[in-house]
């Protein structure tokens, strides 16, 4: 699963069984930027439904490698939702993330002022694939490690969603 975690939403993404895609899944919005209760019961809801084994969160790094106050509240919500969850939350760095998903849903024709009802699931999408393809032999020892308890416990071999 991968998030990316903003003032007032958080955009998921989903991989396909197999880890090889990621796709945008929704947009979890709240009228407060502490107001996180719905947040995480969502994420909680997505990952049971989706056999999640591992959330890739994305750090709001700046420009020059520094830590600015979204990316502390980041890491506050990472600690949280690993908490909650029993689930490794990894960071990534999601610099640009949303940059690019503009790119996309202009490259898509979607007009400018529905931006903001793709833009956090997609740069979401973003952050999963990157990690992905940057962490193959990572996300194949996961599965290898999820196979075995799944063959040994009788559940659906299919590999650790998202």
């Amino acid at each position: 699963m991968g998030l990316d975690f903003g003032g007032k939403t958080c955009g998921v993404a989903l991989s396909d069984p197999l880890m090889i895609t990621a796709q945008p899944k929704e947009i979890i919005r709240r009228d407060r930027e502490n107001k996180l209760r719905r947040t995480f019961a969502r994420i909680e809801e997505l990952i049971a439904e989706n056999d999640v084994g591992l959330i890739v969160l994305g750090l709001p790094l700046n420009m020059d490698d520094s830590q600015g106050e979204r990316a502390k509240k980041t890491l506050e919500f990472q600690d949280s939702l690993q908490r909650r969850t029993g689930l490794p939350v990894v960071m990534s760095d999601e610099r640009l993330t949303s940059v690019e998903a503009e790119e996309i849903m202009h490259s898509q024709g979607i007009p400018r002022e529905r931006y903001h009802d793709y833009v956090d699931m997609i740069a979401a999408g973003i952050i999963l694939r990157e990690y992905m393809e940057n962490h193959r032999e990572e996300i194949r020892t996961l599965a290898d490690r999820y196979d075995r308890r799944t063959q040994s416990s009788g559940a659906s071999p299919t590999g650790p969603d998202r």
